[in-house]
């Protein structure tokens, strides 16, 4: 399991390094512009948060306090008593009982229940009960044209007394509000995060009074179920480590299987959600891949360029013929995955060190890196999965990842033939 590990750690280094110092700066700054959020239907609410009497932000300034940063929440407004602060500046400080006006995204919204001394203020005080109800949920809902509720708001109508819902948080496209939310008007087309159960919130939507447009308590931040997560990857860490600890091998099949069966058993991943939690795309792309390596031994074309590198690396020792297996898996792997390229070279590499007289273990260990050095193109399926919410182009992976490569190349020809001798 952990036999790649020593090499593994200094490559990784090697290549953080370069990524930090260097690679970093070569890309453009193509952040996620609003085209982003609208393409992800990622809403920005609004909501209050309370600062507690023992919160670790009272008497920092805006700017002390970090929660443009560590909470990726934006503070539009301080409502502090009778006194209300609009746009304040980072030097304005932070008081016990304030009432901050924020904006952001549901998940960053939700993660205030973590941060010590800060509470979401709903339209009434949420309590133990509420909040621990396997019942209770999260709603988007949106206010009709056509809706009694438009132009009222929360308070004058008892929205918590008469419809047992609770409003977290407002959306408005195109305007932000700066007073408390049982105050502000409802418009049409304002979207609201709201906390209950399906049965409260099914009246209003048979009314047409607002449109449930998603359930987000499935999709939203589960703070408590982290230790289950962890639970489930010691477990299968654990069970792959079985023939070492206990002598009995234990696929790794099984092992990662128990581990999905501890996250489905403690809800840590519901059910429901597992087929929209896989990407069939790239399940397609890595088959197709892996019949392109199919393809590439039945017609000979891995022995034809096998018989390459002997002919023009054979006579300038073992590690330039070692150096050519190594390229010609990374030249493979950026069309086709990782996998695809490791079946189609190690056969023929492992063939070419026994009839040269070589360890056949260190060309597979050498293929086994550079199969996983897949960073020229965008093609290899890890790669797919950052291409398009990173808003990257072909030419970035180019720019970047070909002096990356060179990199790990030199620093895996180097230490690979020390760790396991030609």
């Amino acid at each position: 399991m952990f036999e790649l590990t020593s090499v593994g750690i200094i490559v990784f280094a090697v290549g953080m390094l370069y990524m930090l110092f260097v690679g970093r700066w070569m890309l453009p700054a193509r952040g996620a512009g609003s085209s982003l959020t609208e393409d992800y239907s990622i809403r920005e609410y609004i909501s209050e948060l309370v600062v507690l009497p023992n919160s670790r932000l009272i008497g920092k300034t805006l700017g002390e306090s970090h929660i443009n940063t560590e909470l990726e929440l934006n503070v539009l407004g301080i409502i502090r008593g009778d006194l209300k602060h609009v746009a304040p500046r980072a030097y304005e400080r932070i008081e016990a009982n304030d009432l901050l006006i924020v904006e952001g995204k549901i998940d960053d919204i939700l993660r205030v229940k973590e941060e010590v001394g800060l509470e979401i203020k709903a339209d009434f005080k949420l309590n133990d009960r509420v909040l621990e109800s396997e019942s209770v949920e999260l709603f988007e809902v949106m206010v009709m044209r056509d809706s009694q509720i438009v132009g009222q708001t929360l308070k004058s109508l008892r929205f918590r007394q008469d419809y047992d819902l609770t409003v977290l948080a407002i959306n408005r496209h195109g305007e932000t509000f700066i007073d408390k939310l049982s105050d502000v008007p409802l418009k049409f087309g304002d979207v609201l995060l709201v906390q209950g159960t399906q049965e409260e919130i099914e009246p209003l939507v048979v009314d047409r009074e607002m449109l449930l447009l998603e359930d987000v308590s499935a999709s939203s931040m589960r703070i408590d179920k982290r230790k289950w997560a962890i639970a489930a990857f010691v477990l299968f860490l654990s069970l792959s480590l079985s023939k070492i600890v206990i002598g009995v091998d234990i696929p790794l099949a099984i092992c990662v299987l128990s581990g999905v069966l501890l996250l489905l058993a403690t809800k840590t991943v519901r059910y429901v959600e597992m087929y929209s939690l896989i990407d069939f795309r790239l399940l397609v792309l890595i088959a197709c891949m892996m019949s392109f390596g199919v393809a590439m031994e039945k017609t000979g074309t891995d022995t034809y360029l096998a018989g390459y590198i002997q002919t023009y690396f054979g006579d300038y020792g073992p590690t330039a013929v070692l150096a050519g297996f190594f390229l010609l898996t990374v030249m493979l792997t950026q069309p086709m995955s990782n996998q695809a390229a490791a079946l189609v070279v190690l056969p023929v590499a492992v063939k070419t060190a026994i009839a040269l007289g070589l360890n056949p273990r260190t060309f597979i260990v050498a293929v086994t890196y550079a199969a996983s050095f897949s960073f020229i193109t965008p093609l290899e399926p890890a790669c797919v999965l950052v291409y398009t919410p990173g808003r990257y182009r072909f030419m970035d992976f180019v720019k970047v990842g070909t002096i990356l490569t060179i990199i790990v190349f030199v620093a895996a020809m180097i230490l690979v033939p020390i760790f396991w001798p030609l």
